[in-house]
């Protein structure tokens, strides 16, 4: 049931989906204009590419999602299973992804497309990180699946049929952070092009702090007293 997320999940998605705006939109403004943090598109412009028998341009996209697909399984590997639970090891995964687009600054900005690979490595890392809670699909660096959900949830509601307003409530935070990213992102580039992306790293690497020092305080105080 969504009732039982946790409010540091629900603070959490926020923060994630307003980064991960954020780094989108730094990839669409940047030199090669394409969306980092999902894949759909992606994979659409490898099909034209192989199509176009382009083998510059395969191998590029190619990468960019083998390099997502990386990041979601270095999360794997970290975290070790697709349950959100306080516990588990969120805080190295966010300073990872942190790090990942520390790096992509330098090299994005001498317009190398490594930058690229990187930064999706670190959308991929952060995407199955934040999956699933008591049922609740959350997903914070694309919102294709919750207009989905939303337009079912409307539909729902259309026929009188129950519906889940927490439910409807995180969607909309989600949506709204990720378009907030877009707009900030879009705002900053405007000044400081590929430095941009060292907000969205900032926001990570402190959220991972913020994350690790909840973790131990929640720990110290269900711990047994001696």
């Amino acid at each position: 049931m969504i009732s039982r997320l946790p409010r540091w999940a629900w603070s959490g998605a926020a923060v994630l989906a307003f980064t991960a705006g954020m780094i989108n939109a730094v990839g669409f403004l940047g030199f090669q204009h394409q969306g980092i943090t999902h894949l759909t598109g992606t994979t659409t412009l490898l099909g034209i590419a192989v199509a176009k028998q382009d083998v510059t341009s395969s191998f590029h996209l190619l990468a960019i999602i083998v390099a997502f697909l990386a990041g979601a399984t270095l999360s794997g590997f970290i975290i070790k299973d697709s349950v959100l639970k306080l516990g588990r090891r969120y805080g190295i995964a966010l300073l990872i992804e942190s790090g990942l687009l520390l790096l992509a600054v330098p090299l994005l900005v001498r317009q190398n497309v490594l930058g690229d690979y990187l930064a999706s490595c670190a959308c991929g890392l952060q995407n199955a990180m934040v999956s699933t809670y008591s049922g609740a699909v959350i997903r914070t660096t694309h919102v294709s699946g919750i207009f989905t959900d939303l337009g079912i949830f409307f539909g729902h509601l259309l026929r009188r049929l129950p519906v889940d307003w927490r439910r409807f409530r995180l969607w909309m935070a989600v949506v709204g952070s990720f378009l907030g990213g877009g707009m900030a992102g879009a705002l900053i580039f405007q000044r400081f092009s590929y430095r941009t992306l060292y907000f969205p790293a900032m926001l990570t690497g402190l959220t991972g702090l913020a994350y690790a020092w909840y973790r131990h305080r929640h720990d110290s105080a269900t711990s047994p007293k001696s």
